[in-house]
């Protein structure tokens, strides 16, 4: 008898781990003041990752202070390490690739000049709320 799960469970169960600790990261962005938070879906268009966390600081010392909030906090919920983080010198626009999603945390004016979310605006925004 063959107990495993068929693929499509297995994906789906990843998706909503993925999803869950993208919300924890927005979360936890929040606390720390990130602003104009927005997860998106974009693995049915990029093969690399499921969601996007896109959160915004007002000055390189409190992207750092979002950064830290993020890693700290999905960490002590059971969640992954980042694979790697990119970014992490200047705290202009700091990468968190933590695989099934990554969290981008942009200065202001890195924001608006890269403004992100215009790029991925065919793809799906998800839900979040501050835990």
């Amino acid at each position: 008898m063959n107990t495993e799960a068929p693929a499509t469970s297995i994906q789906h169960d990843l998706l909503t781990d993925y999803l869950a600790c993208a919300r924890l990261a927005a979360s936890a962005a929040a606390d720390r003041l990130g602003h104009d938070t927005v997860l998106i879906a974009v693995g049915d268009i990029l093969a690399v990752t499921e969601i996007f966390v896109i959160t915004g600081g007002s000055t390189s010392r409190q992207v750092r202070a979002i950064v830290d909030s993020i890693e700290e906090q999905v960490a002590a919920a059971g969640g992954p390490k980042p694979y790697r983080v990119e970014g992490n010198d200047i705290h202009e626009w700091v990468l968190m690739d933590y695989g099934g999603f990554v969290v981008h945390v942009l200065v202001d004016e890195r924001r608006s000049f890269y403004d992100l979310e215009r790029l991925w605006a065919d793809c799906p925004r998800l839900e979040w709320e501050t835990v």
